[in-house]
């Protein structure tokens, strides 16, 4: 009997051997796969309230706000993604759809250029008094200055609402209601405005296998978080 063990494991026990193996190794898996899931949903979680807090305070302040997402290519693997909030100095609007805003801005330029051309023609049958009053052009040049300052937006100042770079190798996707497709790379926007509304809009989070999906409602600023990926809507 001694001499029988002295030659090593037989094929059974081998077997037995190489199973156990195979057990540990996908234990290890999918305790990888845990941990991945975990940072995944942590990030999922830290962006909805992110949105929140933004869409509240766009409808404090009276406010035009935004989330600025800096998406890196998906073969850039080193580069995290980062996000940010900016707001405007003033009010841009109060409007539910950006589409009506755009156009109604756009009206508004135009009649502006004309009112423009129509003191420019009323200035030149005109003088202004020569005891250091600003000319017609400098009163121009304030007034689109002013106009370009308001439109523009600052960094958020929040510290609730800071910068952010998401984990290695944490992927984002953002869709709003104006686009047809997902954004995967490259600078991406959703905007808060005043009076409580916001865009519709989906944010696919991705690590690995793990996707989860944020669906943020227009009207109430409502994300709903959840653990698949979803399609974007077509309608």
């Amino acid at each position: 009997m001694r001499s029988r063990r002295q030659r090593g494991f037989t094929l059974l026990e081998l077997i037995i051997v190489i199973a156990i193996i195979g057990l540990l190794m996908g234990g290890a898996v999918m305790a990888i796969g845990a941990v991945t899931g975990t940072k995944a949903k942590a990030s999922a979680t830290e962006l909805a309230g992110t949105i929140r807090l933004l869409y509240d305070s766009a409808a404090l302040t009276g406010r035009t706000c935004r989330l600025v997402f800096e998406l890196p290519s998906p073969k850039d693997d080193d580069t995290p993604v980062k996000y940010h909030a900016e707001c405007a100095k003033a009010g841009l609007t109060a409007r539910k759809d950006r589409e009506d805003e755009l156009r109604e801005l756009k009206d508004k330029e135009r009649d502006r250029e004309k009112e423009k051309k129509r003191k420019e023609e009323d200035a030149r049958f005109k003088s202004l008094a020569s005891d250091g009053a600003p000319t017609m052009q400098e009163l121009l040049a304030r007034e689109k200055q002013r106009v370009e300052d308001d439109a523009k937006y600052d960094t958020y100042s929040n510290e609730e609402i800071a910068e952010r770079s998401l984990p290695d190798a944490v992927r984002l996707t953002v869709w709003t209601r104006h686009q047809r497709e997902p954004v995967k790379q490259g600078t991406a926007y959703m905007y808060f405005f005043p009076q409580g509304f916001t865009e519709r809009a989906q944010v696919g989070i991705r690590q690995g296998n793990n996707v989860w999906t944020l669906t943020v409602q227009p009207l109430t600023g409502k994300v709903a978080v959840v653990p698949e990926e979803l399609e974007v809507p077509r309608a």
